[in-house]
């Protein structure tokens, strides 16, 4: 992890992070979010990590979320089309979904990674 820290990804609820969750967000950020920031030159933001069952419900986060197994992050920067740009270019993720404010990147370590790319409103 060369351009983020794992206090970043810890549950904003209860600070947690546990240990499986922990080797699936250093798995994002070395395949995904690592590689983006290189090319994109300007730092990312992480508004979500890893969240515990709780504090997805309390978000509306979907049951199935991959925020609860650590293997999706919520990012924001000064250009967020030009991140998801870079993200689809590196060819790297497992979902991409871009929202007004932020994306919504995946990765799995295990399985297929789908290259999935939504927008939502």
């Amino acid at each position: 992890m060369k351009y983020f820290k794992e206090k970043e990804f810890v549950c904003r609820c209860c600070g947690e992070l546990p240990p499986v969750a922990r080797e699936n967000i250093v798995a994002l950020v070395e395949n995904v979010l690592d590689p983006a920031r290189e090319r994109f030159g300007k730092p990312i933001i992480v508004n979500s990590g890893y969240r515990c069952p709780k504090h997805n419900k309390e978000v509306g986060g979907v049951a199935n979320s991959q925020h609860l197994r650590g293997e999706a992050a919520d990012v924001r920067c000064t250009d967020n089309k030009r991140l998801a740009e870079i993200i689809e270019q590196n060819g790297k993720y497992d979902q991409l979904i871009i929202y007004p404010t932020f994306l919504h990147v995946s990765w799995k370590r295990s399985g297929v990674n789908r290259r999935a790319k939504l927008w939502s409103r």
